[in-house]
């Protein structure tokens, strides 16, 4: 077994805020002695949502299992997921903002070509749509569940309550044309091609798209997480890993 050392391109506060909710989880279920302390166990969070470890090179690495590094990550990305806000907690953190940027995104997984609710017509793959919430700034808000990436960004808005939420809240918000059609404060480019607008139609949508291009950064959030490639687990744990990497954005960004 060859060995060499590497690096995560993240800070030591990740690592420190996962350690010390996982030493608090350990306190709550009683957990005795482990193979791993809960520093280690943490640094088996990045390593393979980060770098894209598999669970048997990190066997071999920490030492221990496979099924106790499936077992660590596992429990680690249910704890994080479970700290991460709801729609109603990013709301209210968006009542304080000037307006909030949507955003709709695919997440790539490993399907065939029977599976066609996992199959987006848009970007020709196989995925799992997630809806993002982000300030004016471009930070990351909040994560939708994911649904099957033949879901139409707008019905997926509708599904999660993200419309109706904002709509009560009476918060702006910019979003692409994907979302046409919706109600209430959503704002959308006006439609048609560019030569053909009117210049204070054309002037709205080149403000319009300045905004929206900072919704972007919240996306790559997400994708330079190993979210950015095609995933091999099950279609359920997609969601528990999108509130994981937002719970570490949030706590220890």
């Amino acid at each position: 077994m060859l060995v060499y050392p590497s690096a995560i391109d993240l800070s030591s506060s990740h690592l420190q805020f996962l350690a010390r909710e996982l030493t608090a989880h350990r306190r709550r279920i009683g957990s005795r002695w482990r193979r791993l302390d809960p520093g280690r166990q943490a640094l088996l969070v990045p390593a393979n949502l980060r770098c894209g470890d598999t669970y048997t090179r990190l066997a071999a690495g920490f030492g221990v299992g496979l099924s106790t590094v499936c077992r660590y990550i596992h429990e680690a990305v249910e704890l994080l997921a479970a700290l991460a806000p709801d729609l109603a907690d990013a709301v209210k953190v968006a009542s304080h903002k000037a307006y909030v940027i949507l955003e709709g995104t695919l997440l790539p997984i490993d399907r065939i070509a029977a599976d066609r609710p996992y199959y987006s017509g848009k970007h020709k793959r196989h995925g799992m749509n997630v809806q993002i919430l982000a300030d004016p700034a471009g930070r990351l808000l909040w994560t939708s569940p994911a649904l099957p990436g033949s879901t139409h960004d707008l019905t997926a808005a509708r599904i999660h309550g993200i419309i109706d939420a904002l709509t009560a809240a009476d918060i702006p918000c910019r979003a692409d044309k994907a979302y046409r059609g919706a109600s209430g404060p959503v704002r959308v480019p006006y439609r048609g091609k560019w030569h053909n607008l009117p210049p204070g139609q054309q002037a709205v949508n080149r403000s319009h798209a300045r905004i929206r291009a900072l919704g972007e950064r919240a996306v790559s959030t997400l994708k330079i997480w190993r979210l950015r490639r095609r995933l091999h687990c099950s279609t359920t744990r997609m969601t528990d890993l999108t509130r994981a990497v937002l719970a570490l954005h949030l706590n220890a960004g």
